[in-house]
């Protein structure tokens, strides 16, 4: 882009491309969750309210809060337009072109909301205008592409009511910032995971510190503003006496600690720990009984079964999460500086991903994408965020599996990395040369050591090792064997990444916050 060109204007040309890239994403293949939306539509035209969380006559029952049935519903009031089908009951099992076409583009439709909140935050908590390359990061990202606009969600519009909230805590508006992050959970419980870093930031930063009187106001004028949003979404419910129902709904522990396509997350290693120590032991005689819902089935079980290792319950996940983001917390309560908000929430996100109880692959977008906002604060967090964006892209490779669409994402991959490696390295060389003899020795660094150094390239070249062996050499190999092989493999090197990246938070925040 031009110097003169402003980061918002630029922000708004990367989002006009992005759309156009969505719209040749149309007619290609989408996952069950486009059945599920679709059926959400309808369910919330053609039915009241009060039977939302109480209808079974599909197996795609409403399972997000109410605000996101409300977000679907308001969605369904041009559908009859369009055609008349989209919003009766029942759905049409093969959906025609038009609601395909439809439903792409509300989701297109609903990135308005990322692109606003992208907007807002071209500038930091400093007033610093945030250079192009980190809002088109966020913009161009090819997991929230594929996720979005070919598997089929709208994280688009949740990541944008999250990125507000951000830019409300950056600016020092408070109040706004945990209203529309109470917005958030009741669009998307599973943003829950961040609460904690919420609640003691608020309280520190905008309650503390004033006063008794003045603090205690503040603390009863935040908790008014947060009730009246959770009244507004469950209280109907709450009427017509399904609160119950509705959280059966939103928190079905009896899934299972892992997703049917495993997340790259720590219990990828204590799942197959867990195998490798029943081979060795039934190698040495032991009476090992290996279970039958086994993981590497690929299928949502009821329950978590082990053969050697204790058995994983939610609290212990629950429990893990929280001493995890301990640290975070207390950085937080000690020192609660806007600058620091959106590295402090990113890291509670990545500690309930890494941690966390049946958690979905689609879930790394919740830290990645703020993380690209300040990807290029430092060539440390640049080079980290390299790194973590390809592991986390990679790792939903799996989700478009039809041949049709591989071309696809390896390109939207491929062309990320090289914006990110030519934005990283000519950013960080320009500034060392504006800066001349200035301590900022970053455009040195790497053009003698390289952007990200021989253990991240080496990194690298294993992802496409594995790619090679899942494309090419597995089926000659093993035939129709062991077909889940080849996902484990992605889930596992992914996972090394996703840990490495939680470890890396970590020691940033303990330091530098």
């Amino acid at each position: 882009m031009a110097a003169s060109t402003s980061p918002p204007a630029a922000a708004a040309w990367a989002f006009a491309v992005a759309t156009c890239v969505k719209l040749l994403l149309v007619p290609t293949y989408h996952s069950t969750d486009f059945d599920v939306h679709r059926y959400w539509l309808a369910l919330t035209h053609a039915l009241p309210a009060r039977q939302w969380y109480t209808d079974a006559s599909s197996q795609w029952t409403l399972d997000y809060p109410p605000f996101f049935a409300y977000f679907s519903r308001l969605l369904a009031l041009p559908a009859p337009l369009v055609d008349g089908t989209l919003v009766s009951i029942p759905v049409p099992d093969a959906p025609p072109f038009t609601h395909l076409l439809y439903l792409r583009l509300t989701v297109a439709f609903s990135d308005l909301l990322l692109l606003g909140s992208v907007l807002l935050l071209a500038r930091d908590a400093r007033q610093r205008q945030r250079p192009f390359l980190a809002l088109a990061l966020v913009l161009w990202s090819p997991a929230l592409l594929a996720v979005d606009h070919v598997h089929f969600q709208y994280n688009g519009f949740l990541m944008g009511l999250l990125l507000l909230s951000l830019y409300f805590l950056e600016q020092g508006w408070d109040l706004a910032g945990g209203v529309v992050f109470a917005s958030l959970l009741c669009s998307k419980h599973l943003f829950l995971v961040a609460a904690p870093v919420y609640f003691i930031y608020l309280f520190r930063h905008y309650c503390c510190g004033r006063g008794v009187v003045k603090g205690l106001g503040r603390l009863v004028l935040m908790g008014a503003g947060v009730a009246a949003v959770f009244a507004a979404a469950f209280a109907p419910f709450m009427y017509y006496g399904q609160i119950q129902q509705l959280f059966n709904r939103l928190f079905p522990f009896g899934r299972g600690l892992c997703h049917a396509y495993w997340a790259p997350n720590f219990w990828v290693f204590y799942i197959i720990l867990d195998k490798v120590l029943a081979f060795l032991l039934r190698r040495l005689g032991f009476n090992i009984a290996i279970p039958e819902a086994s993981f590497t089935g690929g299928l949502v079980g009821d329950s978590s079964p082990f053969a050697v290792l204790p058995k994983v319950t939610p609290i212990t996940t629950f429990l893990l999460v929280i001493l995890a983001m301990t640290p975070c917390l207390v950085k937080a309560f000690s020192n609660p500086q806007p600058k620091y908000i959106i590295r402090w929430v990113s890291y509670a996100c990545t500690c309930g991903f890494i941690f966390g109880w049946h958690v979905h692959e689609k879930a790394s977008l919740h830290f990645t994408i703020p993380l690209a906002l300040i990807a290029m604060d430092r060539l440390k967090d640049a080079r980290h965020y390299f790194l973590l964006s390809i592991a986390s892209c990679y790792s939903l490779f799996p989700l478009l599996f039809e041949n049709q669409e591989y071309p696809i994402k390896v390109m939207l991959l491929l062309t990320y990395t090289t914006l990110m490696w030519v934005g990283f390295t000519s950013h960080f060389a320009a500034n060392s040369d504006q800066e001349g003899k200035k301590v900022n020795r970053s455009g040195s660094t790497v053009m003698k050591n390289g952007f990200i150094g021989w253990i991240g390239l080496s990194y690298l070249l294993g992802i496409a090792a594995i790619e090679l062996w899942s494309q090419v050499f597995h089926h000659r190999v093993f035939g129709d064997r062991l077909p889940f092989l080849p996902l484990i493999m992605v889930s596992f090197y992914c996972g090394i990444g996703m840990m490495y990246s939680w470890m890396w938070q970590l020691v940033y925040i303990v330091r530098h916050t």
